[in-house]
């Protein structure tokens, strides 16, 4: 699997991003690596605010920041010019750049030019390792949690991060496995899965999420996209087949009806997308469980959302939460049960 060195302090570019979810690779490590990010870098017309210090390259640079992160995840294989132009001002200030746009920054030839004339690094986080294996299928030891989802963009990745730390707090052994660019950024390691070549999407979570030494280890594997997406199904099967997960979480933003970027395409329900995760998963691991739900309240207040919370969890059986507003501990609890 890719391992990253990043230097921290980091200067998360956000750009001219319009909302926090144009920018949720630089929301996402700025949550979660809060002491290794030293501030923002926002273009004039940017909406989106991370809520710590705005800095330009050479204030960054002069405060010890050692690396730009491209913090926003664009639909599309293009950089704008005034991006490039801010990826040069980093280097020559002393600062490597670390990106997990589609677009790799190592095949813009300035960018390049500038990396050897300065010396400093360039990060292509999301390209994958070479000679990954197709998928065997075969059982391994260990335990492993996948998170899925209604749709994209609704809390795989906070989901599975929170239930780690939550594992990691009550001694249980367990590792976080990135599987996108912004974890990739969060961990320091990881495979983005969407950037593998199709056959070989299954195999790379295998190696990703090897046997363990430990029968008793947790994978907790972030998931991606939606097997009831459109566009991006055929990494979420990839996943759950390579995953072999022993529990799904089920990931939904309470709310929301039409799929992210599908005119025309409504978001399924829990019951659909509970029903077709766990058959996927049972081909690979006959004993895949649901082991709770996890929603994105946001667009709720608190009384609506606990009162959701608990329609949701007597119509399914299952402990259901809100990450940010109530914890996973419920969860948590329910994996470790039968373990």
């Amino acid at each position: 699997m890719n391992l990253i060195e990043l230097k921290a302090p980091y200067l998360l570019f956000v750009g001219d991003a319009e909302d926090l979810l144009m920018a949720k690779t630089a929301k996402g490590v700025a949550h979660w690596r809060p002491e290794r990010c030293l501030g923002q870098l926002r273009f004039p017309e940017a909406k989106a605010d991370l809520g710590i210090a705005d800095l330009d390259v050479e204030e960054a640079a002069r405060q010890g920041a050692k690396t730009l992160i491209i913090g926003l995840a664009p639909i599309g294989n293009s950089l704008p010019a005034s991006w490039i132009d801010t990826c040069i001002r980093a280097l020559e200030a002393g600062m490597d750049v670390a990106s997990g746009l589609h677009l790799r920054l190592t095949d813009v030839p300035d960018i390049v030019a500038t990396a050897a004339r300065t010396g400093q690094k360039v990060h292509d986080v999301r390209t994958p390792p070479a000679n990954l294996p197709c998928g065997t299928g075969l059982p391994r030891q260990g335990k492993r949690l996948l998170t899925v989802g209604t749709d994209c963009c609704v809390g795989k990745m906070f989901t599975a991060l929170a239930i780690h730390r939550a594992m990691e707090q009550q001694g249980v052994e367990a590792s976080f496995r990135p599987t996108g660019q912004t974890g990739i950024l969060i961990e320091g390691y990881g495979i983005s899965v969407d950037a593998v070549v199709a056959d070989f999407i299954s195999g790379s979570v295998e190696v990703l999420a090897p046997a363990a030494a430990n029968a008793g280890h947790w994978d907790i594997i972030e998931g991606q996209g939606s097997l009831l997406h459109p566009a991006y199904a055929g990494v979420s099967l990839g996943l759950l087949h390579g995953a072999q997960a022993d529990v799904l979480v089920v990931c939904h933003e309470a709310g929301r009806e039409q799929m992210d970027l599908m005119e025309g395409y409504a978001v399924p329900s829990l019951e659909e997308t509970i029903d077709i995760n766990l058959r996927m998963a049972r081909r690979t691991n006959p004993n895949a469980r649901l082991g709770g739900i996890a929603l994105n309240t946001s667009r709720y207040d608190q009384q609506q959302a606990l009162a959701l919370i608990a329609e949701v969890q007597q119509r399914f059986s299952v402990p259901v939460v809100d990450p940010v507003r109530t914890g996973v501990a419920s969860i948590v609890a329910e994996v470790l049960k039968d373990a």
